[in-house]
């Protein structure tokens, strides 16, 4: 493998040579026509070359050390069943910049898998941006989770991957999760069916986070028990919430007078996460503020309330939709 260097960022030039000893994992490393070190090599103004099972990488030093470990982590993965892609290349390379996660970036694991993890079903979930990280502690580390920042950054799938593990555990033995009813900056008008096929599809996000953790029978079988309920914020009131992970998903389009109904429907034995973008409010015009924004400024430092605040940098979709959330929450030109 050989291709034109890209170049590197001022410094002093090193090389460093890696050999990995099983040789079959290097094309799902490397990635279908190399992506995942052209990925690599463009992110860090460095050139890597390949031949049989050892790998060149040439550029400055500080960036040659930084593709040193995230080669070594994006191969430690693939030893533990992940799947490699650019965007976990980017993701890797976040990670690699926050010394501070222990376990996660500092530590050689081996062939072991990371301490910080959730297991489900249908796989294993490990954090791919610091941001990430420091909310997965926060979910096996509090009662109630306050997750803020824009979409695509994993807040309400980590969650629910988390409530998934607890149920699958039995930690918790039931799995609710809500969202407010609230059409995004458009009328829908009358919807036809029962209830249920009224509100279904504003619950349907929530429904593909459990499809992803849950084989589909079990995710029906649960439904139909009422281990897990998936309904309207409206239902939530006059209950109280036992032995339960409750999620509120959505929650920047909920009104004080909601948010307030919601949370003290909190029991024993549960854990609480509500997930929202305060910057994407669909409110309709002439209603009260934001209940995620005056829920967070009222509880902010109470204990047992955590807040993990999320960015741009942290959107693990296509990489593209942090550059568009950038660009909408940056100044106006």
């Amino acid at each position: 493998m050989s291709r034109k260097p890209v170049p590197a960022q001022s410094g002093e030039r090193s090389r460093v040579e890696l050999t990995f000893d099983k040789p079959q994992l290097l094309a799902q490393l490397f990635g279908q026509y190399d992506q995942n070190l052209v990925a690599l090599e463009h992110r860090l103004g460095i050139y890597i070359t390949a031949r049989g099972n050892r790998v060149g990488v040439e550029g400055s030093a500080e960036q040659v050390a930084m593709a040193r470990d995230v080669l070594n982590d994006l191969y430690k993965r693939i030893q533990r069943g992940e799947e490699i892609d650019p965007g976990l290349v980017d993701a890797s390379i976040a990670m690699m910049a926050e010394p501070t996660l222990d376990g996660i970036v500092s530590a050689d694991h081996g062939h072991a898998a990371p301490p910080i993890m959730i297991r489900t079903r249908k796989k294993t979930i490990v954090p791919r941006t610091p941001a990430q990280a420091h909310y997965m502690r926060e979910l096996v580390g509090n009662d109630m989770i306050f997750a803020l920042g824009p979409a695509g950054t994993g807040k309400t799938y980590l969650a629910v991957a988390q409530a998934v593990s607890q149920l699958i555990t039995g930690s918790v033995q039931r799995l609710i999760l809500s969202r407010p009813a609230v059409e995004a900056g458009e009328k829908l008008g009358f919807l036809p069916g029962d209830m249920k096929e009224k509100v279904d599809p504003y619950l349907r996000p929530l429904y593909d986070a459990l499809n992803d953790c849950l084989p589909a029978e079990q995710v029906e079988r649960r439904i139909a028990s009422g281990e897990i309920e998936i309904a309207p914020i409206a239902f939530m009131r006059g209950r109280t919430l036992s032995d339960a992970f409750i999620i509120l998903d959505e929650a920047q389009n909920t009104t004080p007078a909601q948010m307030k109904m919601f949370l003290t429907r909190f029991g024993e034995r549960s854990r609480m996460v509500i997930c929202g973008d305060p910057n994407q409010v669909d409110l309709p015009g002439g209603v009260d503020a934001s209940g995620l924004r005056d829920a967070v400024i009222r509880l902010e430092g109470i204990e047992s309330i955590a807040i993990s605040r999320f960015t741009a940098a942290d959107v693990v979709r296509h990489p593209i939709v942090g550059r568009i959330v950038e660009a909408y929450e940056g100044p106006k030109a």
